[in-house]
């Protein structure tokens, strides 16, 4: 799937390719030929959906500005049109932590306005159909349906395997939603896949900072003058109801006060709109592109504060002539002056002075605030080198576990691996192993927690170096976390560990394993094996023969004939799964140790099923199955 590591990648991708240029254009078409809708075009194998910036505001305003949970929009939404769960945005709820992730309710409501039209459907079902990259795109109140669509089509592809590109390019495009959202966003990797131009005195993308309420009616009358000039063919200018200069005036500065503030403050509350993505600030002179949402709060701050009344609206209208710059000058710049110095400060100053010409006293506010984007940490490729150094030193943790298997599988008392940690004593080896399974842990919780702060590549999951690391320890060290989990009796506390104990690590892991690219995949991998797995292949074996162990225990004291079927059928299921893990060796010989969990729990359903006739006939057919291996 194609992002961009940093904004600096993507500076140099949009200036390098027709894709800038082709957006806006279908943008632009839309505006004037798809009020209220959408246009879609081909252009060399990509398919762009661009959103008309013209929509109606009837009945807007009490939502405008005001949040909502996103998890609203799926309310009677068919699974087929949804997420992998059947919500729209399953992924971002799921990734909502405490906080909600919510969004602006007019915004959202013209998304499904559009999202449930049978046009939009058919046209989607194409799309996905197709398997080729999409852009979606809009400009204006467009970009916001624009970005909505985008995330809804992410979320729809988490669960394919290799999913097409899915990139969103807005222009003066507002906010849609809070810090949550833009947090959800980081940890599914997908702020590179949004890129919101800004020219540098547009008031829209800084209007959702400040309360709509005192100003619905300036606001009323500048939307209605913007979409008249925008649906025009030749962006004329003037018509319909204009604001006189002294509303101008009360707008802008009302808007300023509130774009200070929340650049001024260190804290964002959970109610406050947030920006996400790489954002690239715009003028006639060249452009700069940002990706730290601290670093781009303050230049929504900076650049506007270097305003006008009247600059802060016309600037809405003026994107097709900053992308008509933006390749050219780009790439004449960085021939003649970045390639000279090839050193961040030169493009630092370059950048600055691109979007402050004509207001020399801000360059250096400017210049100070990029440079602190750029000192937030080490650059992703370098966290990255230093993560890759971090497994070589904790390698010796995982070989002395590896030892540990090793002996418990060739031990006289044939518990195998899982049960000789569950019933371990207090050996000094045990103790290590115990404590070499929490250090590995504590190092693979870092590499997500810096995965989901955006701290590392954005292909960084679908390295084959880390989603094999990643699985290879999976398969070691969870059999290990199920066996303290049940010794210690938190099952009992928080229930079984698949539901309730399991850490979100792993679930991340599967997830990566799942998603890997075709051509990592082993050869092996596909083929019959003629020996046993040197580890169980599904590192939640022990999980699910524990669960059936207390199906059969509570089978033994159950007398409700359908409580039995039920449980009776829990066991087949278990059964069938459990066969085809022996039958195709996908376990590791300690799953067959004479003294094993699942060796008990064999010879236990052998036992039970001897005892049959002092069941209720009711549960016969359930149990007309082979016994387990």
């Amino acid at each position: 799937m194609l992002r961009f590591e940093t904004s600096e990648m993507l500076a140099r991708f949009l200036g390098s390719t027709p894709i800038l240029t082709e957006s806006w254009n279908l943008c632009a078409r839309s505006n004037v030929m798809a009020p209220q809708g959408f246009l879609i075009d081909e252009v060399g194998g990509v398919t762009y959906v661009a959103f008309s910036g013209v929509q109606s505001l009837d009945g807007l305003e009490p939502r405008c500005g005001n949040l909502v949970p996103l998890s609203v929009a799926s309310a009677g939404v068919s699974p087929v049109y949804g997420g992998a769960d059947g919500g729209m945005f399953s992924a971002l709820q799921k990734q909502s932590d405490d906080n909600l992730v919510m969004v602006d309710a007019g915004l959202l409501q013209l998304f499904l306005n559009i999202y449930h039209t049978p046009v939009f459907q058919n046209q989607m079902f194409e799309i996905k159909k197709k398997q080729k990259p999409v852009v979606f795109t809009g400009h204006s109140i467009g970009g916001a349906i624009a970005a909505l669509s985008s995330l809804w089509l992410l979320s729809y592809y988490q669960s394919i395997s290799s999913p097409p590109s899915v990139i969103c390019f807005t222009y003066g495009s507002p906010l849609i939603g809070n810090e949550p959202l833009s947090r959800a966003i980081h940890q599914q990797r997908w702020g590179g896949n949004f890129c919101h131009l800004v020219s540098k005195f547009d008031i829209m993308p800084r209007l959702l900072f400040a309360p709509l309420a005192p100003i619905t009616n300036h606001l009323n009358t500048l939307l209605k003058s913007w979409q008249s000039t925008m649906n025009s063919p030749f962006l004329i200018r003037g018509l319909g109801n204009q604001l006189v200069e002294l509303e101008k005036s009360d707008l802008f500065r009302f808007v300023l006060h509130y774009v200070e503030a929340t650049a001024r403050s260190l804290e964002v509350g959970a109610n406050s709109f947030v920006p996400f993505g790489n954002f690239m600030f715009c003028s006639s002179d060249g452009a700069v592109c940002v990706d730290e949402t601290v670093a781009i709060v303050r230049m929504l701050h900076l650049t506007f504060a270097s305003s006008s009344p009247s600059s802060s609206i016309d600037d809405h209208l003026e994107y097709g002539s900053y992308v008509e710059k933006i390749s050219l000058q780009f790439l004449n710049r960085s021939g003649d002056e970045v390639c000279e110095s090839n050193t961040y400060e030169a493009g630092v100053t370059l950048a600055s002075q691109s979007v402050s010409t004509g207001q020399e006293h801000m360059v250096k506010p400017i210049k100070d605030c990029l440079r602190v984007a750029r000192r937030i940490g080490p650059t992703p490729n370098l966290n990255s080198a230093k993560l890759a150094i971090g497994l070589s030193k904790i390698a010796p943790l995982r070989a002395q576990i590896e030892w540990y298997k090793a002996l418990c599988d060739e031990s006289d008392d044939q518990l195998g691996y899982y049960d000789s940690f569950k019933l371990r004593g207090a050996s000094k080896r045990d103790f290590k192993v115990l404590m070499n399974r929490v250090k590995l842990g504590e190092f693979w919780n870092n590499v997500i927690d810096m995965l989901e702060k955006n701290q590392l590549p954005h292909d960084f999951h679908k390295r084959a170096k880390w989603v094999y690391a990643s699985q290879s320890y999976k398969l070691l060290v969870e059999p290990l976390d199920i066996a303290e989990y049940y010794r210690s009796g938190e099952y009992r506390k928080k229930g079984h560990y698949l539901k309730h104990g399991r850490a979100r690590r792993y679930e991340i892991f599967d997830k990566w394993w799942r998603e890997r690219d075709i051509y990592w995949e082993n050869d092996n991998s596909s083929k019959n094996r003629s020996k046993f797995a040197s580890l169980t292949q599904d590192s939640r074996f022990w999980a699910k023969v524990e669960e059936a162990r207390n199906w059969v225990e509570s089978v033994k004291c159950e007398r409700d004939p359908q409580e039995l079927t039920v449980l009776w059928a829990n066991i087949e299921k278990f059964e069938q799964y459990a066969r085809g893990m022996v039958e195709r060796k996908e376990v590791s010989i300690d799953v067959l140790a004479k003294n094993s969990s699942y060796m008990r729990l064999s010879e236990d359903l052998r036992i039970l099923r001897l005892q049959l006739p002092y069941f209720s006939p009711q549960i016969y057919g359930v149990l007309d199955r082979k016994v387990l291996p």
